[in-house]
C-alpha cells in the first residue's frame, strides 16, 4: 500500500478539511488553494490508476475541483458526517466512471508506471530484458485489474493504492463496510489467481522447435 498520509486532515495550526470548506464558502479563493494543493497528487494518482491515461487524470483531476469548487460554493452545501476526503473521492470517482462511460475502451497503460506522488518512474535505469519483463508484468496486472467488476476495481484501488481506510471506502462507495471487505476479497482473490497464471506460464520453458523434421 502506498501511505499518502493525508487522511485525517489537519494544518500545522490546527486548521481541518472542513474548515478551510467554511472559509471557501465564505469567498476565501486562498483556502481552495490549500485544500486543491493537499488532494492534488492523491486525487491524480486515483484518477490515473483509474482510467490509466496520464493526459485524461490530469483534465479530469481538473474538472473534479472545478465541481468541488462548484459545490462548496453553493449555498445549499453541507458538510457531511464523514470525512472530506470521501466526500471528494466519490465526486472524482464519480466524474471517472462517467468518462469511462463516454470512452468505452479497455485500458491497455500499467497501473504501475507512476510513484507514489504521482510522477512517471523512468524506465531508462532497466536494461532491456529487465524493461521487457516489467512491462509484461504492468500489462498482467492491468489486464486482471480491469477484468474486476467496477465495484470491486474501486475499492481495490482505494485501499492498495490510496491507503483509504475500509470506514472512508465505504463512504465514499454508500455501502457498508462488510460490503467492502467482502468486495476487496473477491478482488484480491481473481488477482491472485489470474496472476499465479500469467507467472506460471511465463516460467514455462519454450516448446521444442523442429522435432520431428
Amino acid at each position: 500500500m502506498v501511505p499518502f498520509g493525508w487522511m485525517a486532515h489537519r494544518m500545522p495550526d490546527g486548521t481541518t478539511d472542513w474548515d478551510l470548506v467554511e472559509r471557501i464558502k465564505a469567498g476565501d479563493d486562498q483556502a481552495f488553494d490549500l485544500l486543491m494543493g493537499h488532494y492534488k497528487r492523491p486525487l491524480l494518482h486515483f484518477i490515473y490508476r483509474m482510467t490509466h491515461d496520464a493526459s485524461v487524470a490530469d483534465d479530469l483531476a481538473q474538472d473534479v475541483f472545478v465541481r468541488v469548487y462548484q459545490n462548496i460554493r453553493k449555498p445549499s452545501f453541507r458538510r457531511t458526517p464523514a470525512a472530506f476526503s470521501s466526500w471528494l473521492f466519490q465526486v472524482a470517482r464519480n466524474a471517472t466512471l462517467d468518462h469511462l462511460r463516454w470512452r468505452k475502451r479497455h485500458p491497455s497503460e500499467s497501473l504501475a508506471v507512476m510513484d507514489e506522488h504521482g510522477e512517471a518512474i523512468p524506465a531508462r535505469t532497466r536494461s532491456a530484458p529487465e524493461e521487457a519483463v516489467a512491462h509484461e508484468t504492468r500489462e498482467a496486472i492491468a489486464a486482471s485489474v480491469a477484468l474486476l467488476p467496477e465495484d470491486q476495481r474501486t475499492v481495490l484501488l482505494l485501499a492498495e493504492y490510496e491507503d483509504l481506510p475500509h470506514a472512508e471506502i465505504a463512504d465514499v462507495l454508500k455501502c457498508s463496510v462488510k460490503s467492502v471487505e467482502g468486495r476487496l476479497f473477491r478482488a484480491r482473490r481473481f488477482l491472485r489467481h489470474r496472476l499465479s497464471q500469467f507467472f506460471h506460464e511465463s516460467l514455462q520453458p519454450p516448446a521444442p522447435q523442429g522435432i520431428g523434421k
